[in-house]
């Protein structure tokens, strides 16, 4: 029997294999307190997924805060060394508001951090393995990317205020076009350029010509196309999507950002991007770029691929002959099935087989498979 399928949930299963993976590329584990100065997370409220934050107060006084996010107390606990690139990843808890729940939750989360001197080779690593992550969890993925710069570059040639970007970027995330319109209407400029972005959306060989249209041959539009190109040669063309909808807060993000979602979950499941602007409002030379998995969100994918609770239940009364008991028990677990010896069957408990014990062996009252 595997006792990793037969145990572990998908959750943890995922860790460890998204630990090898990252190994295997030379990223180090990166471990951190369960709190931080709540002065951190405060200053960069707008990076965070979520800007409700667990505090307390520590026995010195000090407004302290349980972890709601990784990348900042990485940024914080790095150097800047010229000429290299610090490689981590992580495996840790984070207390936040769930996607899930919607109520604050230990959340597992894992992911990887870049930080350094960033160069295309290291953009495409991140996002090869951020699909790499995907595929880990799920052979049904996708994973959608945008560029930043590309956008920026667009609203530029339409030549919009700077308070009508920050209302536009709301609705390139919200693919509303209509409010797009509306808002170069307002500064008299046309908004077709606009339009034609955030409507441009697929395969890398259908986008690409398009964005040329756009932009011409800029240097971000060369950057990704070559990005694009080299994960289409590791053979993963048909799970990557351009989609200028995948917008973060431009006053951290720049370059790729990125967001990778699996069959089965209505929510994205990675987040990720190019946060160099962060990096310099903190006081660092470096460059970064990194992505995190939300694990909390493979617990509803457990519950939509699993149909039953256990594979079989086996009945059995006060005074039973507890080695036939255990043998049946360890015959049924032998050939690899989940079983539960219960004296009733517990409520709402979903099983494929109902079996009773009786002095002759084994009997099958109910078979749902």
């Amino acid at each position: 029997m595997d006792i990793n399928n037969a145990v572990l949930k998908h959750e943890e299963k995922a860790v460890f294999a998204l630990r090898s993976l990252y190994q295997t590329y030379g990223y180090s584990q990166y471990k951190m307190s369960k709190f931080e100065e709540y002065d951190l997370y405060v200053r960069n409220k707008n990076f965070l997924v979520s800007d409700n934050i667990i505090t307390f107060t520590d026995t010195d006084g000090k407004l302290m805060a349980l972890k709601p996010d990784v990348t900042l107390s990485i940024i914080k606990n790095s150097k800047d060394v010229p000429g290299c690139v610090e490689k981590v990843y992580y495996n840790e808890n984070v207390y936040r508001v769930s996607k899930g729940t919607h109520s604050y939750k230990e959340i597992m989360q894992t992911g990887l951090e870049c930080i350094g001197d960033i160069d295309n080779y290291s953009i495409y690593e991140v996002l090869m393995l951020a699909a790499e992550s995907l595929a880990l969890v799920s052979s049904e993925y996708v994973l959608d990317v945008s560029h930043l710069d590309i956008v920026a570059e667009v609203m530029e040639s339409v030549g919009v205020s700077d308070e009508a970007k920050r209302e536009i970027l709301k609705c390139i995330g919200e693919k509303n076009l209509h409010g797009i319109s509306a808002i170069c209407e307002g500064e008299g400029k046309d908004g077709e350029k606009l339009r034609r972005l955030v409507s441009t959306y697929g395969a890398p060989k259908q986008v690409l010509p398009v964005l040329r249209e756009l932009v011409g041959e800029s240097a971000a539009l060369m950057q990704l196309e070559q990005i694009l190109d080299a994960l289409t040669a590791s053979g993963m063309g048909d799970k990557i999507q351009i989609d200028f909808s995948v917008i973060n807060d431009m006053n951290y993000y720049n370059g790729f950002v990125f967001k990778g979602f699996i069959n089965g979950l209505a929510s994205g499941v990675l987040s990720g991007g190019q946060y160099d602007n962060l990096m310099s409002k903190m006081g660092r030379k470096s460059r970064a770029i990194g992505f995190a998995l939300y694990l909390d969100l493979l617990e509803q994918l457990e519950q939509n691929d699993r149909e039953y609770d256990v594979d079989a239940v086996i009945l059995y009364e006060d005074g039973c002959d507890l080695a036939a008991l255990n043998g049946a028990v360890r015959l049924l677990t032998a050939n690899g099935k989940s079983v539960m010896a219960q004296k009733s069957v517990p409520e709402k408990l979903h099983y494929k087989q109902l079996l009773k014990l009786q002095d002759r062996g084994v009997e099958i009252i109910e078979n749902n498979a």
